[in-house]
């Protein structure tokens, strides 16, 4: 007897200290409201809008929930952002994204995220399936997110196996549009890709905002202008059976072209005669040849590289906005509009000769006239051949065997952009498997100053396929070919160009775009 009084004093002394250690989240009252969950569930399943007191419900672009004043108790919130802001933060950043992240919070022990996971992942996801008429799976996927200034996440769908509805809370101060950070909702087009922000949701105190996850929920978090405010959110996913995905679009390839019949009168009139030395050739690729890349500074002559960046400042060039933004945003011009000396650098880039050049730069079959490895295989097969008979040896010989195979023919395709703030590519599912042995050029013809801070984004990253660890960064400068060979394991993308590009006190405001070659040349 006295055993079972002691096993029940030490039951109830623990039933006191899990109390301590979770402080319960008592949720928005409309929760409770059989009427709204009824309006909500037959507004969701008509795609239609829905209101009462703090909530709010509208399908356009996609169907999503704003709960205001979502916590009840103020002293609870306040002590949740004091537990979220002690917690360890990592960086986080690649093509897509750039903020801080906490651990996982699935098993932390503070008192007031244990309480809001307890109300999350019981009672408010049992009040969502039965909106949705789904049954949501009591997985818990929730962490604690910091968006400081320049922070970002660009766009994408949150599409990933189980993912039936994002949320996010926020726990910001007051927060204006201006302050940048808001959630930006896409519209999509006839192939399910995204086309422009059609809706803006702007951060607020003690606010979930919660959506659902589909082939067309595109979104993104607008980059933080402000340089004093912290975004803090608490977001995460309610898993439950994925919707239906239609067959994923498949973009065109853009097209490839072999070199243009033009000769080494090119090369004399606008490269920098250093680079036209064979010795020197040897030298770049010596050096190619032990990196995979490098880049050639004044490659142009000074005379031509003024007049090809003072003629994109003074004429009216054609720019054409490139997207989907799930896959880039950067502005591409006409080839009919450019200034005739621009042709002439464009002609260049796609001559004959400087196919040639390439080659010896990097000692890649760009061109008939450079040798290969199967030239230097055949030589050696030859004056064994040769040696063979002398010694009377017979016998068929290698070559003998070897399948006559038509070279290919090198060809390359290229584009003339202008980057400003905001511009970016990203790596998408479909890259990898269409990944090639490439060279990639890359000509800037007018920086300014805005890209000589690394800070300010704007560079092509390297990596490797299913790894976050970047292997190379070319970062822009004036009149300096970079070159880079990437093979199928190699992927690549420009990096967001934040704010402080924009922040710099300079009077041409052309200065605030970079402009660029970029092509891409294949044996």
């Amino acid at each position: 007897m006295n055993c079972k009084r002691q096993r029940d004093s030490e039951n109830a002394e623990k039933g006191k200290k899990r109390n301590k250690r979770e402080e319960r989240a008592e949720l928005s009252a409309l929760l409770e409201d059989e009427d709204v969950k009824r309006g909500v569930k037959e507004a969701w399943s008509q795609r239609a809008q829905y209101s009462r007191g703090d909530l709010e419900l509208d399908c356009h672009p996609f169907p999503h929930l704003l709960i205001r004043n979502f916590i009840q108790s103020d002293s609870f919130t306040e002590n949740l952002q004091r537990e979220l802001l002690d917690l360890n933060f990592h960086e986080k950043s690649n093509d897509l994204y750039k903020f801080n992240q906490s651990d996982d919070l699935k098993k932390r022990k503070e008192p007031h995220i244990t309480g809001l996971r307890a109300a999350l992942f019981g009672l408010f996801r049992s009040w969502l399936g039965e909106v949705l008429g789904i049954e949501l799976e009591p997985i818990v996927d929730v962490s604690c997110a910091k968006y400081q200034y320049t922070d970002v996440l660009l766009c994408h769908d949150d599409e990933l196996e189980g993912r039936r509805v994002a949320f996010i809370l926020y726990l910001v101060p007051p927060w204006e549009s201006s302050d940048g950070g808001t959630l930006d909702l896409f519209s999509t087009d006839d192939h399910f890709q995204p086309h422009s922000v059609v809706k803006s949701l702007v951060p607020s105190w003690n606010t979930l905002i919660l959506f659902e996850v589909s082939p067309v929920s595109f979104h993104q978090v607008a980059e933080v202008l402000s340089e004093d405010k912290c975004r803090l959110s608490l977001s995460g996913w309610f898993h439950g059976p994925s919707l239906e995905r239609p067959p994923r679009h498949i973009e065109l390839p853009f097209p490839r072209s072999p070199h243009l019949p033009r000769d080494e009168t090119l090369l004399l009139e606008w490269v920098n005669p250093l680079y036209l030395d064979v010795d020197y050739q040897s030298q770049v690729q010596q050096e190619f040849e032990d990196s995979s890349e490098i880049q050639l500074k004044n490659f142009l002559k000074e005379e031509k590289f003024k007049e090809v960046s003072e003629a994109l400042r003074l004429t009216d060039v054609q720019w054409t906005k490139q997207g989907p933004p799930n896959r880039r945003c950067y502005e591409v011009a006409s080839l009919e509009s450019f200034p005739q000396c621009v042709s002439a650098c464009w002609e260049l880039l796609c001559s004959e000769a400087f196919f040639l050049l390439l080659s010896n730069f990097t000692g890649l079959r760009l061109h008939y006239l450079s040798p290969s490895d199967e030239d230097e295989e055949e030589e050696k097969d030859q004056e064994d051949e040769e040696e063979g008979e002398a010694t009377g040896s017979s016998g068929d010989t290698p070559s003998a065997n070897k399948n006559n195979k038509e070279p290919s023919t090198p060809v390359c395709v290229g584009e003339l952009r202008r980057w400003a703030h905001g511009d970016y590519t990203l790596l998408h599912d479909g890259d990898a498997s269409k990944a090639e042995y490439a060279l990639d050029l890359l000509l800037p013809l007018i920086l300014g100053t805005i890209f000589k801070i690394t800070e300010f984004g704007g560079f092509t990253s390297y990596i490797a396929n299913e790894e976050d660890e970047e292997l190379l960064m070319v970062y822009p400068e004036e009149n300096s070919l970079a070159l880079v060979y990437r093979d199928k394991e190699t992927l690549k993308f420009v990096k967001h160009i934040n704010h402080r590009s924009s922040t710099l006190p300079i009077g041409d405001s052309c200065r605030r775009a970079v402009y660029d070659f970029s092509f891409v040349y294949y044996e």
